[in-house]
């Protein structure tokens, strides 16, 4: 794409200050560093389980609920549904998580020994778990660069930006036109630098365009877009 280089200067420059909630609450800095390696990774899948529809803010406060009451596999298997919603509420769907997390978590302690699958396609047929957050899980929890996680905010700021070569409906087909051309060692980067950059520049219905670095090559900028107050 035209001026893409110069776009993500830009945004790096943007980004430069980690203000935005996946800066503090993304899957990787919510989970417990300090636990067994295979507790932190499933710490790391529930996260992004539980972050489907739902903010940052409260999936790292229902992870933190998590932790403190014990989130492991075995400890997940003896909770009540119960006492698992109250844990996860309010995250969106916390209804059919329940069912995803204990589905999931049988999966892992028969299959896994309370591990949980290092490749990609066994990510998936977990239940619950898509594309996007199999490619964010093999980066955060087994340190593999397997594809670019996409969700809704790199999905709409790829379309904006024109880093698609027409118009993606879905995620997984922005993932594969981003893949498509952008090098390889941006891929890890891609994620984190465009959900944050979504989060507080880059706005679903109000983007800040005039406080955008981007605003004078970016093919979609908002030019009606409120100016910045003092």
């Amino acid at each position: 794409p035209p001026l893409w280089y110069e776009t993500l200067i830009n945004i790096r420059e943007m980004r430069k200050n980690f203000d935005a909630p996946v800066d503090s609450m993304g899957c990787d800095v919510i989970s417990d560093h300090k636990a067994e390696p295979k507790v932190f990774r499933y710490q790391v899948l529930l996260s992004l389980m539980l972050s489907s529809q739902t903010k940052d803010q409260i999936t790292s406060a229902a992870i933190g609920r998590l932790r403190q009451h014990g989130c492991s596999v075995e400890n997940i298997l003896q909770t009540s549904d119960q006492k698992l919603g109250e844990l996860i509420y309010p995250v969106g769907f916390w209804k059919k998580k329940i069912v995803f997390i204990k589905k999931t978590s049988e999966i892992l302690r028969d299959e896994y020994n309370c591990d949980i699958p290092n490749t990609v396609k066994d990510l998936c047929s977990l239940p619950g778990v898509g594309p996007k957050m199999a490619h964010l899980v093999m980066n955060c929890a087994w340190n593999t660069l397997t594809g670019i996680g996409v969700d809704t905010h790199v999905h709409r700021i790829s379309n904006r930006l024109q880093w698609v070569r027409k118009t993606t409906n879905q995620p997984e087909e922005t993932r594969k036109a981003l893949e498509d051309w952008l090098p390889r060692e941006l891929w890890r980067e891609a994620n984190h630098l465009l959900v944050g950059f979504g989060q507080t520049i880059c706005l679903p219905v109000t983007p800040r365009c005039a406080e955008c670095l981007n605003q004078n090559i970016c093919p979609s900028a908002f030019k009606k877009s409120p100016k910045k107050t003092k």
